[in-house]
């Protein structure tokens, strides 16, 4: 057998918002909080349209499946950085941070040895790539949605649906431009930091406002909640 040398990775550290001792316990109550809204709101969400028939239609299964996609992304950062916290320990195994669906590929880079600039345009010109078609796809649709809501003759619901689409694109914004910063500053500074805080707007956030956005607000939506909470009080 050759003789030579082999790094074996066995656990990464995980990038904190902040190693003030005292603003841990500040940050663990915020992250639990928004973890819990985020699993009720996308629970109460799944539990309305599977137990509701009227709302067994494309659009509500959809939600649905929204709501069930956001609770697994959630569940795949939030606890882990949650223990972290709580036993002030920053160390993820590579099997656990495999499993995550989620990875900062300009802070990994910079840990490699070799020659990375290939890979950082590789990484860059796919996110390009992906980004744009996208966010192109999302304009095409919306331009499509503002034209039919145009010639809707009420006004009342005409802005009803201009309320809904305005928070949807809001959130689109927030996770779209927040990404596209990580990237860019990635390229442009070495900032850790901003990175973190920006990774955290784009896989948290979103996740706990749609609820609000996509079906909470929802006439039917809220009947269907209405009808199993007064279920539950003749229960």
């Amino acid at each position: 057998m050759e003789a030579g040398n082999h790094t074996d990775v066995s656990e990464f550290l995980l990038l904190g918002l902040t190693e003030d001792p005292e603003l841990q316990p500040l940050i663990f109550r915020l992250f639990l909080s928004m973890y819990l809204v985020t699993i009720l709101g996308n629970l109460l969400i799944i539990l309305a349209v599977s137990s509701d028939p009227h709302l067994h239609t494309p659009m509500y299964i959809f939600l649905s499946n929204l709501s069930f996609t956001d609770i697994c992304i959630s569940t795949t950062t939030i606890p882990k950085m949650l223990a972290n916290i709580q036993a002030q320990d920053q160390s993820i195994t590579y099997t656990g941070c495999l499993s995550q669906f989620f990875c900062e590929l300009a802070q990994v880079l910079k840990l490699a040895c070799s020659d990375t600039l290939i890979n950082i345009i590789l990484v860059h010109f796919l996110f390009t790539i992906l980004g744009a078609s996208s966010v192109s796809a999302i304009i095409f649709s919306y331009t499509r949605i503002v034209c039919s809501l145009l010639r809707i003759p009420s006004t009342g619901k005409k802005y009803k649906a201009f309320s809904t689409c305005g928070s949807h694109l809001l959130v689109v914004s927030l996770f779209y431009g927040t990404g596209f910063g990580v990237y860019i500053s990635s390229v442009l500074t070495d900032s850790p930091g901003n990175s973190a805080v920006a990774s955290v707007m784009y896989t948290v956030v979103p996740q706990m406002l749609n609820p609000f956005i996509y079906s909470l607000r929802n006439r039917d939506m809220k009947e269907a909640l209405r009808k199993i909470i007064n279920r539950r009080k003749i229960c």
